[in-house]
């Protein structure tokens, strides 16, 4: 990846996130010539990860989801080596953990509920909190699978309705539907405040990085596809590895680290090492950067997260599977045992953990320590605070209306804008919108 600008080109893009890959790696396909800057050393954006005393600490906990569809189409996800998280969550309600499992993956599991619920009133229902946490207390239906139950039986079987809806309609059927907030959706899908407060709020504030669950139905929804579709996983080499792979079969000649736009206007990109002419600009930068330079788009509302990353040399769980606060303390989103998943992500002998928080305000690690001795169940004392990693501009916040998730990415005089807060605050959103730009600047360049 070179430090030199050629005077001329077609297309500057600014911005390397997934975004800007996206967009090189469609007019690259093409034939059209294109040079990508970019302000930092590396490429990925908001997706990055740090090697710190033997670990893979991601820039805030994100996964790859198989589920994405212009991911897939973009990248063979075999070389990454994905270790895969289990199919559903846990929950903490009072002293007993709930097995929650995936709605589409376990059709039988509403049946077993019934079963499970009637072992807790024996008393031979609930979880230990000793060794594996995922066995019944002494055995009595330790090959039992666990199911949850939180929120009812009705509920469980109407959020199994819902999640078949959004993984089997076409995805334009979905974003036909009445647009209202999230939480509007799921009252209007029958859910019982119970299963929204126990499961689903927790749940979906550490994906969309809000609580209020006042993001739009329409993202919902397509989100809610992508999870009924594939699977969640982390790369062996950490969550940077996605942004590598998406980069690597464009030239590195055309790639330029450490070079940031400083101004532009229709024909011209000015960055820290000279200026460049071109036929049409790309804007593929965060957000706030995206506003500076095309003042037109106005500022994005962006969402936080903050992440607590944790060393411990017994797991808390023996599996890798998300554990959420049913207990409606309203702090933390979700744990997991990350390195569970991707042993690649603790050295030898050790696990990590990582824990993630919704909202602007990040709460003090003793605090979050606390928390995750009462969700674990057991002493946390001797766990290692590695790092905290604090997310401001984590996702754009996406209140409705966002239509079909499609904001115009050509902004006129040969000036384009991509971007997650072009469509879904996603992976797959920055993606299919820097894809999407792409087309429209191939269109506008042979028109």
């Amino acid at each position: 990846m070179t430090a030199e600008l050629p005077a001329q080109t077609d297309v500057v893009i600014v911005g390397g996130g997934l975004a800007g890959l996206a967009a090189a790696r469609r007019l690259h396909r093409a034939g059209t010539p294109w040079l990508l800057v970019e302000a930092a050393e590396r490429l990925g954006g908001r997706v990055g990860t740090d090697s710190v005393d033997g670990y893979l600490i991601d820039r805030g906990f994100q996964v790859v989801n198989t589920g994405y569809p212009r991911l897939s189409a973009l990248v063979d996800l075999t070389p990454l080596r994905l270790g895969l998280f289990t199919q559903g969550v846990m929950v903490r309600r009072g002293e007993t953990l709930h097995r929650m499992a995936h709605p589409l993956r376990d059709p039988f599991g509403a049946a077993r509920t019934v079963l499970t619920g009637l072992a807790d009133a024996a008393g031979v229902g609930r979880l230990a909190h000793t060794g594996n946490v995922g066995r019944v207390a002494g055995g009595a239906l330790a090959d039992v699978p666990r199911i949850s139950s939180v929120g009812r039986a009705g509920d469980r079987l109407r959020l199994a309705a819902l999640a078949a809806r959004c993984a089997s309609y076409p995805a334009g059927r979905l974003l036909a539907a009445p647009e209202t907030s999230t939480e509007a959706a799921l009252r209007r899908a029958g859910l019982s405040d119970r299963i929204v407060e126990e499961l689903l709020r927790p749940f979906l504030s550490g994906v969309f990085g809000e609580r209020e669950l006042s993001t739009s139905s329409h993202v919902f929804a397509m989100i809610v596809r992508s999870f009924a579709r594939g699977r969640i996983g982390l790369p062996a080499a950490g969550i940077a590895a996605l942004p590598e792979a998406v980069a690597a079969p464009l030239p590195e000649s055309l790639i330029v680290l450490g070079v940031g736009a400083t101004s532009l206007r229709p024909g011209l990109v000015r960055t820290s090492a000279g200026a460049v002419r071109c036929r049409a600009v790309l804007v593929a930068t965060d957000p706030a950067t995206a506003s500076v330079l095309l003042p037109s788009l106005g500022r994005v509302r962006m969402n936080a997260l903050t992440t607590y990353y944790h060393s411990t040399v017994e797991p808390p769980l023996e599996e890798p599977i998300p554990l959420l606060d049913g207990d409606r303390r309203e702090l933390v989103a979700n744990t997991v045992v990350v390195s569970r998943a991707a042993p690649s992500y603790a050295p030898a002998g050790r696990h990590l953990v990582a824990t993630s928080v919704a909202g602007p305000t990040a709460p003090p690690e003793p605090l979050v320590r606390a928390e995750l001795a009462r969700l674990y169940g057991r002493p946390v004392d001797d766990w290692e605070h590695l790092t905290t990693v604090p997310v401001p501009e984590a996702l754009p916040a996406a209140l409705p209306p966002q239509g079909r998730l499609r904001k115009p990415v050509a902004l006129g005089e040969g000036l384009f804008v991509a971007g997650d807060h072009r469509g879904s605050p996603s992976a797959q959103g920055a993606l299919a919108s820097g894809w999407r730009a792409a087309g429209a600047i191939n269109r506008y360049l042979e028109g």
